[in-house]
């Protein structure tokens, strides 16, 4: 996957599109993300004890990969991601736009 967690995207499609949040936890074999306070949905709980609250909770859905770009922190726009291979023979990814690496 190119986008990680703690990283800044932007949704550009469905209902959310042109919100950006941070990314909080990754499912690489379904594709997924979930974004803090992005395609957010509403779930009926039950009381579990003490633990947990009852009633109608929301909270964020995963949201597919595809439909996220990830922000650049150097130039600060949305861009697509690519990699490079450094002297040292880390990979790295790198910004497709001003070309500095995002890691």
């Amino acid at each position: 996957m190119n986008i990680r967690k703690n990283d800044e995207v932007l949704v550009i499609r469905g209902d959310d599109r042109g919100k950006k949040g941070k990314v909080h936890h990754c499912i690489p074999r379904e594709d997924r993300l979930l974004v803090e306070g992005v395609n957010m949905g509403k779930r009926h709980m039950k009381p579990r004890g003490n633990v947990q609250q009852a009633g109608i909770i929301e909270r964020e859905a995963p949201l597919h990969i595809s439909k996220v770009m990830l922000i650049c922190s150097k130039c600060h726009k949305p861009t697509r991601v690519g990699f490079r291979i450094l002297d040292d023979k880390s990979k790295v990814r790198v910004c497709k736009e001003c070309h500095e690496v995002i890691d």
